[in-house]
């Protein structure tokens, strides 16, 4: 089973993440979300912690420190003493936190907005671009690849280390360095795209939405 829990940006609760959530984090994080100039830059990434931390609590009835928290050598982060792992991702108003004790994870997503797809070409395999082309909604078939792109990297590990261009998205699956990772799209509102990426065969997934 994969969780997925997401929330949307409030401005009103804002003050209150402030107050209640944020001293629960170590000194270093709190002081990092103060520096963002902008408090939805500030709440996207409180949310992310928030979310992670509530998911962890209810769905595997454990109270991890935030302390735990480490990053691999490619700024992946992860439970240091804790067997969950997980991957949060945001964009608009929109953040997402995918666990799972089980498998390593990758979920992104991204507002759909109007770009200049053509910038982006150099970074798409000809197949996909192909595919993209010939689309009858070209933004939201290059949004579709851009976002399962990404959620592959972040399951790998990697990062942008690895091009976007060196693998091949086909049939909600990819191959990097000869491993296999399967996609499934997480439909969570229409003006996003949102999927989740995994080594194994994806199955049952279970979504929340949570209000603050």
């Amino acid at each position: 089973m994969i969780y997925i829990y997401y929330s949307y940006l409030s401005e009103e609760n804002h003050e209150s993440l402030l107050k209640n959530d944020l001293p629960q984090f170590p000194a270093d994080y709190q002081e990092k979300i103060k520096r963002f100039q902008r408090w939805q830059d500030a709440q996207l990434s409180l949310l992310g912690r928030i979310l992670l931390f509530k998911g962890v609590k209810e769905t595997y009835k454990q109270k991890p420190e935030a302390k735990e928290i480490i990053q691999t050598l490619y700024n992946k982060p992860y439970f240091e003493d804790n067997s969950v792992l997980f991957n949060i991702s945001h964009s608009g108003e929109i953040v997402v936190c995918a666990l799972s004790d089980e498998h390593e994870i990758g979920i992104d997503v991204e507002i759909i907005t109007n770009i200049e797809t053509a910038d982006f070409k150099s970074q798409m395999t000809q197949k996909e671009w192909d595919k993209i082309v010939l689309s009858s909604n070209k933004k939201e078939a290059f949004f579709d690849y851009w976002t399962q792109k990404e959620a592959v990297l972040k399951a790998q590990g990697h990062g942008l280390i690895i091009p976007l261009k060196s693998f091949e998205i086909l049939d909600n699956t990819t191959k990097i360095n000869e491993e296999k990772y399967y996609l499934t799209e997480v439909k969570i509102d229409e003006k996003y795209k949102c999927y989740l990426s995994l080594k194994n065969d994806i199955s049952e997934i279970y979504l929340k939405k949570i209000t603050f």
